[in-house]
């Protein structure tokens, strides 16, 4: 799939069908995470992969959707905020440098035709707890991932002079 292609057919999928993600397929997607730019190179980043049927299900403590755990494989983006880089202002660049693996992983997996939905209102603690996540990792995301059972219409968006100003 072309480029642009990919990016205009990224969707949030929220149905998924049990077909079994191939390894060779997860791995051309955490692949793409593991390339993606961070500052300073300092790459502070760890993906759990969730395959376990009750694992996952565990996890509705923390988001309690079904069609997330429905999903064959669940992954959840944790950073190391202490070995991220830090501008002069002493900003973390933990957040930006995930967000950035997270999109690179989004739409590697839209090129192989899974589906994802980018999660960020789970509560972090029950994620924590049922991962085993050690405390020098904060868990920021998690996706679903696996074939799409549904073909959602795009969303509108704001058009390009809404957020560009030229200067």
């Amino acid at each position: 799939m072309e480029f642009y292609d990919v990016i205009r057919s990224r969707r949030s999928i929220r149905a998924y069908r049990s077909v079994p993600v191939e390894q060779e397929k997860l791995e051309r997607v955490l692949e793409a995470a593991r390339l993606a730019p961070s500052a300073a190179n300092r790459q502070p980043l760890l993906f759990y992969v969730i395959r376990d049927e009750e694992t996952r299900a565990a996890l509705l403590e923390a988001y309690s959707q079904q069609w997330f755990v429905d999903a064959p494989v669940i992954l959840c983006a944790c950073h190391r905020p202490g070995e991220a880089w830090r501008r002069t202002d002493l900003k973390s660049y933990a957040d930006v440098d995930l967000a950035i693996a997270m999109d690179h992983l989004i739409l590697a997996a839209t090129a192989e035709g899974l589906g994802t939905c980018w999660i960020g209102a789970f509560k972090p603690e029950p994620v924590r707890r049922i991962l085993g996540i050690p405390e020098e990792l904060e868990p920021v995301a998690m996706t679903p991932l696996g074939y799409p059972d549904e073909e959602p219409a795009a969303r509108s968006r704001k058009d390009l002079n809404e957020i560009v100003e030229y200067r």
